[in-house]
């Protein structure tokens, strides 16, 4: 069993029920945040799950100089903190450098280690450094039995408040594949395990300039998830992914939530 995580009123691992994380990639505006978080407020609540909020204040990995990258650190963690303040719920952002931690982690209940990122050590150390719940996300490249060092780093500065996000693996050009034995296998090290349903189906700069994805198989990968024993799902939506500002092909549509959260808490409550 799984270490259990406290994250305001919301608990992550051991025996409790699966967790959504969601939100917009990014912070688009204002009213776009806290439109979708009451929205997936709302939702999470008709579908009896516990729900933390995600949207990213900067994508700094983004394919292209052209591309949008959020509203910043100060602006950004203004909109988050309102969201948290004002919804009562808590909130996750990426946090790309070590530079932006300490203020990060005046308003972000969740630091997220981008996936490219997983392996440097300094912001690694930062993070954990703050005593808030860290998530890993686990990097493209990296074998799951490998994150077993990265959880050594946070632990050596005195953090055992550590998730691990499965976010698929490469496999060859722009392309990405989901191993589920990566979930059982990290599940072993004792932390919760989160999967990450959209990245999963991204294909990175498979548009050109910007990256594709399939969001189609969102559902099935979900649910195989849940059955996997993953203690949270995280996922990207949007109320119009065609028009989203930064990975709308791989983003779930905001409706359709709902319906695929009461499914992966049935399939959640059998595997547990």
């Amino acid at each position: 069993m799984t270490k259990e995580i406290t994250i305001g009123n919301v608990k992550i691992g051991g025996n409790n029920p699966v967790v959504l994380i969601a939100g917009p990639c990014v912070i688009e505006s204002e009213a776009s945040a806290l439109r979708h978080a009451r929205l997936l407020k709302e939702t999470a609540k008709r579908a009896g799950i516990p729900f933390i909020y995600k949207s990213s204040y900067d994508k700094a990995n983004r394919t292209s100089i052209d591309s949008f990258r959020g509203p910043g650190l100060e602006r950004g963690l203004q909109i988050l903190k309102r969201i948290k303040e004002e919804l009562r719920i808590p909130v996750l952002s990426d946090v790309h450098c070590r530079e932006e931690m300490a203020e990060a982690a005046k308003v972000l209940d969740i630091i997220q280690i981008p996936a490219f990122l997983s392996r440097q050590t300094d912001l690694v150390l930062a993070a954990a450094k703050t005593g808030r719940v860290v998530n890993i996300k686990k990097a493209q490249f990296l074998a799951p039995w490998d994150m077993k060092h990265v959880i050594r780093k946070i632990e050596s500065a005195g953090n055992r408040k550590i998730l691990l996000t499965e976010r698929g693996v490469s496999f060859g050009y722009n392309n990405l594949v989901s191993d589920f034995r990566s979930l059982l296998i990290m599940k072993e090290f004792g932390y919760p395990v989160i999967y990450d349903a959209t990245h999963s189906v991204q294909i990175p700069a498979g548009r050109g300039a910007r990256s594709g994805g399939e969001r189609k198989f969102i559902p099935y990968l979900s649910m195989a998830a849940a059955t996997c024993g993953a203690d949270a799902l995280f996922v990207e939506v949007h109320e119009n992914p065609d028009r989203a500002l930064s990975d709308g092909p791989n983003m779930l549509k905001i409706g359709d939530v709902e319906g695929l959260m009461i499914k992966v808490k049935k399939i959640a409550g059998i595997s547990k």
